[in-house]
């Protein structure tokens, strides 16, 4: 491993070894919201020893070389890693949202005897994530992705110079990052209620799809938040600063 793993934050380590997603995932520590946390603190705070962390970090790695390794999106152009989010983690997350109301609406009418209180606890959590992403979505459709679209096109020299409505690109970008955390702390609610998204042992396999599509919904939303404010954002207010100078 290298050096950023104990003195970098846990941004810098995803965008070096994005193979370690899946074990950052299983463990607990926050890529994505909380990326700019350092490594060594992240790992503690979730409760393990740093040493043992590094060692499982690099039994992934060195299985990951031999094998198919995700792509490094940090190598990509910043309108490759947009589009992408746009395809790939908009789209999820917009079919996805409506999949999970109709099934805990589902729930919540078959088990609302013997399950009601923690449905209900669910039910307010989970509104609140859709509210929040469906008008983050759209912003960020409207808004932010069009001038960081228009900012790089102008660098590649496909079109002229952006004019940003908001006056920086940072200004909407620090707005979709408090967006996020506001995300992250409902998906961290929402894995306390379920108890990590297992269901109860008397309940249906509705039930049980419910709390799988939450859990798929989590896995997206750190995927999707960890590439814009540990890649696409960052790499924007680079791109804006330099066609400043």
């Amino acid at each position: 491993m290298k050096k950023t793993c104990t003195e970098g934050t846990v941004a810098d380590v995803v965008v070096q070894y994005p193979e370690l997603r899946p074990l950052l995932e299983r463990l607990g520590i926050d890529y994505c919201c909380g990326g700019k946390v350092p490594f060594a603190e992240a790992a503690a705070k979730a409760g393990h020893k740093l040493e043992d962390v590094l060692l499982e970090c690099s039994r992934i790695r060195s299985e990951a070389t031999a094998g198919k390794i995700n792509r490094d999106w940090s190598k990509a152009t910043v309108t490759e890693l947009a589009q992408h989010i746009l395809d790939t983690h908009h789209v999820f997350t917009k079919a996805q949202l409506p999949r999970v109301n109709d099934l805990l609406s589902r729930i919540q009418r078959a088990h609302g005897e013997s399950h009601g209180a923690e449905l209900t606890k669910i039910r307010q959590v989970f509104d609140l994530l859709r509210d929040e992403l469906d008008s983050h979505l759209e912003k960020e459709e409207q808004i932010l992705f069009p001038a960081i679209l228009a900012i790089d096109g102008f660098i590649a020299g496909r079109n002229g110079r952006p004019a940003i409505h908001c006056g920086k690109i940072a200004y909407p970008i620090q707005q979709m990052e408090h967006e996020h955390d506001n995300a992250g702390d409902c998906l961290k609610q929402l894995r306390i209620l379920t108890n990590d998204y297992q269901a109860p042992p008397d309940t249906c396999p509705t039930y049980v799809a419910t709390f799988e599509a939450l859990a798929e919904l989590e896995a997206d939303l750190h995927e999707h938040i960890h590439l814009e404010n540990n890649i696409l954002f960052p790499a924007s207010i680079r791109q804006e600063e330099e066609i400043a100078q």
